[in-house]
């Protein structure tokens, strides 16, 4: 219980003792009898005293009136024993792991809302600081624990350090069990004389160093210095000026992060100054990334649960301290980086519109307990430092050949601060980062072009800025296929992708917006709550609707079109990008009132189609032809090209008859608009998003020789060209819907030979599947169209089945087999289902990596055949035994998949459910000898097709339910009886579907040949997890089911109550690749359904 006087020497001495034991304990099981002697037992507990004393001070002078809540929170940390485990790093000069540190400190009951100002890894810093000083003064553990040398590798401020030591002291010279602690301030008598001692705790980041004693330490007892110094908080003028000079930058900071520019998306609000931004604070949804908790276990079982929620950005940028964060165009990744700017700005500005409350507001969530819970940030308010790294690359870095170093980087960061006439910061700036640390925000990598070796340049830049200030936290964002595809990846940094908005963002979104456009509109609250509610109808009744709108960049296009049609939306791409450049282009081209450069008189531009008295679509059709050679001559496959001013100039003059344009007014005159066409440094425009650019280059070929030239350039260059002949194809569409078949023809124009199959031609039938699945109505077919559906979808299956295609790219072949009706029966149908053979006979079971309750050891177990499907259960399958039973979903979202990925969001019991019906089903049909069932896997069954037997069949024995027959086998020695996945000993992301694949979804069955078992099976590693048979026990921690497997001591018992877990196994699409090993193991409730939770069967005699 916590005592009334929450940090209480009776409290601390407490949490000391018990965590003394627990590193006593852990530490003599790992270091054997080092810790044995109680001299040094004594000894540790004074170092443990010394850090919980130290991390009680820090946290309760953050917090000054939640000292009870801080209590309760300490008392379940400490208590907890992966807390010892971690802790017992420092016994074995190991750096701490933070994350999990603050992982287990959140579960503790810590929140970012409740305690606001509570940075845990600053208190983390004192308990580390103050252990290892007080382990300087301890003969006995001088040659258990290398203090001296771990204080030098942890980097640890020497403000810190200074503080520690008087503290210290302090604890040196008090009577221990008199102590007390409240605010920040220690108290205790003396143990010489019994006077009273007093030591202040300084505030973290307020103290400089003056003397032999630092921070705001004040003692009164024998040989101990006494001052009192503060960095950003004393009253002397050189302090008062770095105080505004920092309040001005981050004031700054807020202003510009807080401005959300419509471009031209509201036309109504852009066209009165007063409401042309929208404020960021106002709209801004949280966003998800594709990584989920588990992640971070590193694949450590007792951590699998946790795979189950995907993690959201800022949680990511909570668990490390150097981040990529990758996404699509239009994901959120600049309005992510603005969005933590402005927050961690106004924390320190104090400002009530956006904070650290704003910044860790609960995700959107359709659960009740999720909307209640804040998202986690230990950090404080860090001093946010953002860079536009095109910026720096075009006047920040050296010359092309030249090294860049840190120093270049701050040389940039001193100038943009000069020409804010903010220079005189810039100094104090080095020094906080240098001292304190903060968060340097890196926007927009892909951005930077790859011409005379810029991005090796700023990779250089940014990874000796990293070095050179190891304190700051730095997130850099960049497109994703742009990052991956290079080999500048950034050294030490974690990666994370955003993940596409689902429902309670998308709903929250509009809300936010309708709320935020009524106050700029003055609009009525109940007729903007009523659009709203409108416009979420309106994308939820539509699938495609609901594709878009799961980039957030499209839905709030999406919101603003809504709002300014009266509730109309165009349900495909193409139509949202027509109406989108229509209105950037009406934005960009309209009547505009500008001020002259005295500020005083009002002038009237007219629209430039007026100006240059010249039709508008004149205009457009220049914009069409630039936006073509800029595209077809771009560097660089990423971010926008750059439009040259003189062939823009040269363009809108040869349209021009209005003999008083001059050039010069015209550049004036273009340099005051923005919508489709943006100023981007001198002499240089370029469009607002490559969305934009691919569009616009979409119609100039939709105009010119379509479809061939568009189809050749496809074929010869699919980076460049992919979404530009999807895009000219959907809009060709859109004016005859038989003009899709021309570009179809265009771009697959041979039936598919396994003899000659040119890349040129993959990447034809490829996109032309694409397409199809895009825009092609396939309902009533001619027979020349018939004829080419079919021959596109054997294209697809082929493709899926190329191990060289990447494996993103055979995902979406998948997808678009799937949309133009996927003709395997064996993944469509139940009657033609398809089983590989699993031969009697011994097998290894279990691996050392599994510790040991999973050893390995010889399986003799499985001594008959038996048969496993191919692929596990898909969605069509599912869907025909839903429609024969007319079973109750448990989750109606398991049919929601393209029909020819595995079913998931089931559980044990439907999957039970499902065989029990199938094997009646199939005996019905004579498919199945009476004697025989559909079963799921035991463990061993499953592990063992996944692994193979000490023999194995050789080629595999695959076939159809109808061929179940017995027969004579080849049998051949498994090479590698004990591989840890199935096709041999190294993961391999080109042969599973799982996080380091990329492809973050499932994917069609069929996709990774490579990575079948010696027994025919595929999927067996990565895309969903598969249920089995086998129990594993009520304790998820520890199974009652131990190895060696035996089948017989009831572990295999399926009328087991729910109470017991099940085992999964595989691996998903969503973990990572400790998972799809073959022996490793998960387990639930047999109600549980989950987002990559599926399953495949086995055939064999009743068992």
């Amino acid at each position: 219980m916590i005592p009334t006087d929450p940090f209480s020497a009776n409290f601390l001495s407490s949490l000391a003792a018990n965590l003394a034991t627990q590193l006593i304990d852990a530490a003599i099981k790992r270091m054997g009898s080092a810790f044995l002697p109680s001299a040094k037992q004594a000894a540790l507990k004074r170092c443990l005293h010394s850090g919980i004393v130290a991390i009680a001070a820090a946290a309760s002078k953050a917090e000054k009136d939640n000292a009870g809540h801080l209590a309760e929170i300490f008392e379940k940390f400490f208590q907890e024993p992966d807390v010892g485990k971690q802790l017992v790093r420092l016994l074995r000069s190991q750096p701490l792991d933070r994350a999990e540190l603050a992982f287990l400190f959140q579960n503790s009951g810590y929140d970012a809302g409740t305690l606001p100002h509570l940075n845990f890894d600053q208190c983390l810093n004192a308990f580390e600081a103050a252990f290892l000083t007080a382990a300087l003064d301890e003969p006995e553990l001088r040659e258990v624990i290398q203090a001296a040398e771990m204080l030098k590798q942890t980097h640890l401020q020497q403000e810190l350090l200074a503080a520690v030591r008087g503290l210290i002291a302090f604890l040196k010279q008090a009577h221990l069990e008199s102590l007390h602690i409240q605010a920040g301030l220690l108290t205790a008598l003396a143990e010489s004389d019994g006077r009273r001692l007093d030591f202040q705790w300084p505030k973290t980041g307020d103290v400089t160093i003056s003397g032999s004693v630092h921070g705001s330490i004040i003692v009164t007892a024998p040989n101990v210095t006494v001052t009192q110094t503060n960095t950003f908080t004393t009253q002397d003028k050189h302090d008062h000026a770095r105080q505004a000079l920092r309040h001005a930058y981050l004031n700054h900071l807020f202003s510009e992060a807080r401005k959300l520019s419509l471009s031209g998306i509201d036309p109504k609000a852009a066209s009165s100054e007063q409401e042309s931004r929208l404020q960021l604070d106002a709209v801004y949804t949280a966003l998800f990334t594709q990584s989920a908790e588990a992640w971070e276990a590193g694949g450590k079982p007792g951590r699998m649960e946790r795979e189950q929620r995907r993690l959201s950005a800022l949680e990511q940028l909570n668990q490390h301290q150097r981040l990529v964060l990758l996404g699509d165009p239009g994901s959120g990744k600049s309005t992510f980086v603005n969005f933590v700017t402005l927050c961690l700005a106004g924390e320190a500005l104090e400002k009530e519109e956006a904070n650290l409350k704003l910044l860790t507001q609960p995700l959107p969530s359709e659960k009740e307990e999720d909307k209640k819970r804040p998202q986690p940030w230990l950090y404080g308010a860090l001093l946010p430092v953002r860079v536009i790294l095109r910026d720096f690359a075009a006047t920040g870095l050296p010359a092309a050949g030249t090294a860049a170093t840190a120093q270049h980087l701050w040389q940039f960061l001193a100038a943009e601060l000069e020409r804010h006439n903010l220079g005189d910061f810039a100094p104090h700036l080095r020094t906080e980062l240098l001292n304190a640390g903060g968060l340097l925000l890196l926007d927009g990598l892909d951005e930077v072009p790859e011409a005379h070796q810029r991005r090796q340049q700023l990779k250089q830049a940014v990874e000796d800025f990293v070095s050179c200030y190891g304190k700051c936290r730095v997130l850099v964002t960049s497109r994703t296929y742009a990052y991956q595809k290079q080999d500048w990846r950034l050294n030490g940094f974690a990666e994370t992708v955003l993940a596409p908005f689902i429902k309670p963002q998308i709903e929250n979104f509009v809300d936010h917006w309708y709320n935020h456009i009524a106050k700029l509109r003055g609009m009525n609250p109940d007729d903007a709550q009523g659009r709203a509610v409108l416009l979420k109808r309106a994308i939820s009744a539509s699938t495609s609707l609901q594709g878009l709108a799961e980039r957030p960049l499209l839905l709030t296009l999406m919101a603003s079109l809504h709002a300014w049609r009266g509730g109309s939306l165009p349900e495909k791409r193409e139509e949202l990008y027509s109406d989108t450049v229509d209105l950037l282009l009406d934005w960009w081209e309209s009547p505009k009132v500008v001020r002259e450069p005295d500020g005083q008189v009002r002038v009237l531009q007219p629209s430039l189609a007026e100006y240059l008295k010249v039709d508008r679509k004149k205009v457009r059709e220049l914009l069409h032809e630039l936006a073509f050679q800029a595209h077809a001559a771009q560097p660089d496959l990423a971010g926008t090209a750059d439009v040259a001013e003189e062939k823009l100039i040269s363009g809108l003059l040869r349209l021009n008859t209005n003999p008083d344009v001059r050039p010069q007014r015209l550049i004036e005159y273009l340099s005051q608009r923005a919508g489709l066409l943006l100023p981007r440094g001198v002499q240089v425009y370029t469009f607002p998003h490559r969305t934009f650019q691919e569009y616009l280059t979409a119609c100039y070929l939709t105009d010119h020789d379509y479809p061939d030239t568009v189809a050749r350039l496809a074929r010869q260059d699919p980076n460049r060209w992919r979404e530009v002949a999807l895009l000219a194809g959907a809009k060709a569409a859109g004016g005859s819907a038989s003009t899709i078949w021309l570009l179809v023809d265009a771009l697959c124009e041979n039936d598919y030979s396994a003899e000659a199959v040119s890349a040129a031609d993959v990447w034809g039938a490829h996109l032309a599947g694409q397409a199809l699945a895009e825009a092609g109505d396939l309902k009533q077919l001619n027979p020349r169209n018939q004829n080419n559906l079919a021959r596109v979808q054997e294209w697809l299956k082929q493709i899926m089945r190329k191990s060289d295609f990447p494996a993103t790219e055979r995902a979406l072949a998948g997808n678009s087999l799937a949309q133009l009706g996927d003709p395997r029966p064996e993944v469509m149908t139940l009657d033609h289902l398809e089983f590989c053979l699993v031969p009697a006979g011994d097998f290894w079971m279990g691996h050392k990596d599994e510790g040991e309750e999973a050893a390995p050891h010889l399986n003799k177990q499985l001594s008959s055949d038996y048969w496993i499907s191919r692929f596990p259960i898909t969605v069509a399958q599912f869907q025909l035994f839903v429609n024969a039973t007319e079973h109750k979903l448990g989750n109606p979202g398991c049919l929601k998949d393209p029909a020819n990925r595995p079913v998931r969001w089931v559980s044990w019991y439907e999957a039970m459910e499902f065989c029990d019906w199938l094997t009646q089903h199939w005996r019905k049909q004579g498919l199945l000898p009476k004697q025989w069932r559909v079963q799921l896997p035991s463990e061993a069954e499953w592990e063992k097709a996944a692994r193979g037997g000490l023999k194995v069949p050789k080629p595999p024995l695959v076939r159809p339910v109808r061929e179940l027959a017995a027969t004579t086998l080849k049998l051949t020695a498994n090479e590698e009886p004990q591989r840890r996945f199935p096709w041999g000993e190294n993961a391999d992301a080109n042969r599973a579907n799982y996080v380091d694949t990329k492809i973050n979804d499932p994917s069609a069955v069929g996709c990774f040949p490579g990575g079948k078992s010696l027994c025919g099976c595929e999927e067996m590693a990565g895309n969903v997890w598969e249920w089995t048979r086998s129990l594993w026990g009520k304790d998820f921690m520890t199974p009652e089911f131990k190895y060696p497997y035996d089948p017989a001591d009831g572990r295999e018992n399926i009328n087991a109550p729910s109470e017991i877990l099940r085992v999964l196994r595989g691996g998903a699409f969503s973990g990572p690749q400790g998972y799809v090993r073959c022996a490793c193991r998960n387990r639930t409730n047999p109600d549980h359904r989950n987002f990559n939770f599926g399953f495949r069967v086995v055939v064999s005699p009743s068992l």
